[in-house]
């Protein structure tokens, strides 16, 4: 190496070092992406210039809307999972994630104290190869358990860094509901009382007694065909609060084809209406369980 390759080397060596010993020095204030020397929007404790987000989505607010909402007492994060997989020839394959996208938003209002980290929207769906469960169906996209397993252990975990204290799964298919209560086991164990991890699997399977909603409106009764397809009007009418494209709504009307399970869709305002009442109960429902968890601790496993 020659004199000058060698002093080139250095002043690199030595400006990286000092970048860093900086960094190290300037760390417990710095946050938001940035150097709280360069500029105080990035220290940890610069007034938010902005008013506050109507939002409960922590992807839609900024790291001070976040850490101002935990501030407030916004300690309850939601995790709500999802999944890609064939759902007959009128819904999307992303069906959970359309409902969850609603349902996790009313709930998180309802409890008021709560914010709903991002959908999990890749869950395990079926073996891959060679294909079983809805990996037989296109469009599927499915994940090992393990690696489904990790993924909310690592979002649990950088929830709980953050100072959220509740942390809770909702699982919208019934293959989440597992892997949900093995982690929120393992979290809530190791955490050891620094934070609650549960999930709430009544969201996705009512309890006994729990009323029908539809047939409380008289929208469904006994008798009424099942067209067999993996949908239920349920569903379909969740989905489209969220988004009526989800459930192809307009084609569907233009075709002659809005209705599931004998239930008509075709009018657009009662549907919706429908649909603001059966979000309603399940969100009642699930943060009812939600404070009664938190109030008394997590379940013993059996």
């Amino acid at each position: 190496m020659n004199m000058r390759t060698f002093a080139i080397a250095t002043f690199l060596s030595f400006g990286a070092a000092t970048l860093s010993a900086q960094a190290t020095a300037q760390a417990p204030r710095s946050m938001g992406g940035g150097n709280c020397a360069n500029n105080p929007y990035n220290c940890a404790d610069t007034p938010n210039p902005l008013p506050p987000v109507d939002t409960v989505w922590i992807e839609e607010m900024t790291w001070m809307d976040v850490r101002d909402a935990l501030n407030a007492g916004k300690t309850t994060a939601i995790i709500s999972t999802g999944g890609m997989e064939p759902n007959g020839p009128w819904l999307v394959t992303g069906k959970h994630n359309y409902v969850l996208r609603t349902n996790c938003d009313v709930i998180a209002r309802k409890l008021g104290n709560a914010l709903c980290a991002p959908i999990v929207k890749l869950v395990p769906e079926g073996r891959i190869d060679p294909p079983s469960g809805h990996m037989r169906s296109p469009g599927t996209i499915s994940l090992r358990e393990e690696t489904y397993q990790a993924m909310l252990t690592d979002i649990a975990h950088s929830l709980k860094q953050h100072g959220f204290k509740n942390i809770i799964f909702i699982g919208d298919s019934g293959g989440n509901q597992d892997g949900q209560k093995a982690v929120a086991d393992k979290l809530t164990a190791q955490f050891a009382g620094a934070a609650l991890v549960a999930t709430i699997p009544e969201y996705y399977t009512a309890p006994p007694g729990t009323p029908n909603v539809l047939r409380q409106l008289g929208v469904t009764k006994d008798g009424m065909p099942d067209d067999g397809l993996h949908d239920s009007p349920g569903i379909t009418l969740n989905m489209m609060l969220t988004d009526t494209q989800s459930v192809r709504w307009q084609e569907r009307v233009k075709a002659g084809q809005a209705s599931i399970n004998g239930v008509s869709i075709a009018d657009k305002a009662k549907a919706l209406e429908w649909a603001r009442a059966i979000v309603d109960a399940r969100a009642t429902r699930t943060a009812e369980l939600i404070q009664k968890l938190i109030a008394t601790g997590p379940r013993t496993t059996q």
